[in-house]
């Protein structure tokens, strides 16, 4: 550990608040940070040591909430972040409080946070008719206890280079004590007096902290954070959408919920990549029509782009990460990647028939001949992205599952390409041999062909 910091009043700005919690400045507000050594001098990880520090402060008396989260959390949004919504504000805190007991009894899930905090307490006065009809409003009624409490401008004074502002208003002691507002004395335009309490409703309560709208509706975000060693955020959302949430709903009529958080930002990303993804990949296989003069081709070439996903997701669960959006990222750079083998080892079958080879024999020669090569580049390939995939250091994690998506998903395809590619060739041009779609082309071809 290198240094250790605390703010109170004001928060470090660390980005440990969950959504829809309450503001991060006020007197009420402690915030601590641990600033650790670098990763290469320690063998405890960030993450590790938010833990443990949890576990020794799980039971500190007074306080409302307590939420600890480490670097690597930070950003990006809470692993649990469910958004309900209600027109009655009752209703939502009581929705909100029961599923936050709900996620507190799921093993696996901490700091969990409702999104409701108890504000200051404050007295809400309303006028009542009697003194309205003396003439007194709503106006009058304020700025008659602002007066009071905080004091009225009487006059300013030049001092050199200041104005100094003279204001008049009770003395602290009677400040200080609330019988002074249930005997304070308001005066009305006629010039008479009427005490306070007969001139309006006082009622006690507490300020909203926050107010939070999406699209209108008044929302509130119900928070927590995972441990990644004994559950996942995807199984905790599995179990709330398996049931919870429709329980909740059917507890509490006119409740709506959605996802914020992670799953927002994941849900955003994936509808981008269903629009961008199928436009790219019509691009490429525009690209691959134009030289090869086919509509098949190209899709064979193409097919190498599955098993780019497939070695992508192998080289996940083999390093133990999961995936995100940075490695969907990856997996979309890996379409492009891929192609290339399958495209040179295509080319080569196509030379070898051009110059008169039988079908079976072109193909065994063609992946003979293009074996060596495809391989090379993508080993290259794998081993030059190695470094960063087992980079140990906080500032490469953010950009290790794209490299895992690029390395292995290269490697896993090249396996698989030097053994589907020609097999599917091959199936294609005995279905063209079937339907004589082979025969035509090459009698159209012949026709076309200048007399010698």
């Amino acid at each position: 550990m290198r240094a250790t910091f605390a703010s109170v009043g004001q928060g470090l700005g660390l980005g440990g608040g969950p959504a829809g919690s309450a503001a991060s400045s006020g007197t009420h507000v402690v915030e601590m940070a641990m600033h650790l050594v670098s990763s290469e001098k320690r063998e405890v990880g960030a993450t590790e040591v938010a833990k443990r520090w949890r576990e020794l402060n799980r039971d500190l008396a007074g306080l409302d909430r307590i939420i600890f989260s480490s670097a690597l959390q930070a950003g990006g949004g809470d692993p649990i972040d469910v958004v309900l919504s209600h027109r009655d504000v009752g209703v939502l805190e009581q929705a909100a409080a029961r599923l936050a007991q709900t996620l507190t009894d799921y093993q696996g899930v901490t700091d969990v946070d409702d999104g409701f905090a108890a504000g200051k307490r404050q007295l809400s006065v309303t006028l009542k008719p009697e003194a309205r009809a003396l003439g007194l409003t709503e106006a009058d009624l304020a700025a008659q206890i602002r007066a009071a409490f905080f004091g009225a401008e009487a006059l300013r004074q030049q001092r050199d280079r200041d104005e100094v502002k003279v204001l008049v208003r009770l003395p602290r002691a009677d400040r200080e004590e609330l019988a002074t507002f249930e005997t304070l004395m308001l005066r009305t335009p006629a010039g008479g007096e009427i005490p306070l309490l007969d001139a309006a409703f006082v009622r006690e309560g507490r300020a909203e902290t926050a107010i939070l709208r999406e699209d209108g509706r008044r929302v509130i975000h119900v928070t927590g954070d995972v441990d990644s060693q004994v559950t996942s955020p995807d199984k905790v959302l599995g179990v709330l959408t398996g049931g919870v949430l429709d329980e909740l709903k059917a507890e509490f009529p006119g409740l709506s919920y959605g996802f914020g958080g992670q799953q927002q930002n994941w849900g955003e990303t994936m509808a981008s990549l269903k629009v961008g993804f199928p436009m790219a990949m019509f691009v490429v296989f525009a690209l691959l029509a134009v030289p090869f003069r086919s509509y098949v081709q190209p899709l064979i070439i193409m097919t190498a782009i599955p098993f780019g996903f497939i070695g992508a997701v192998v080289g996940h669960l083999v390093l133990g990460y999961d995936l995100s959006i940075i490695s969907m990222m990856g997996v979309v750079a890996l379409a492009g990647i891929v192609v290339n083998d399958s495209l040179i080892l295509v080319m080569a079958i196509n030379e070898r028939r051009a110059e008169g080879m039988p079908l079976g024999e072109a193909v065994v020669q063609g992946a003979l001949r293009r074996f060596r090569p495809i391989l090379l580049t993508s080993l290259t390939t794998f081993f030059g992205l190695m470094p960063m995939i087992f980079e140990p250091s906080v500032q490469a994690r953010f950009l290790i599952p794209m490299a895992i998506s690029l390395g292995f998903g290269v490697l896993f395809s090249t396996l698989l390409i030097l053994l589907m590619i020609p097999a599917i060739y091959l199936i294609v041009e005995d279905i063209r041999a079937f339907y004589g779609i082979g025969a035509l082309a090459r009698q159209a071809d012949a026709d076309e062909a200048p007399a010698s």
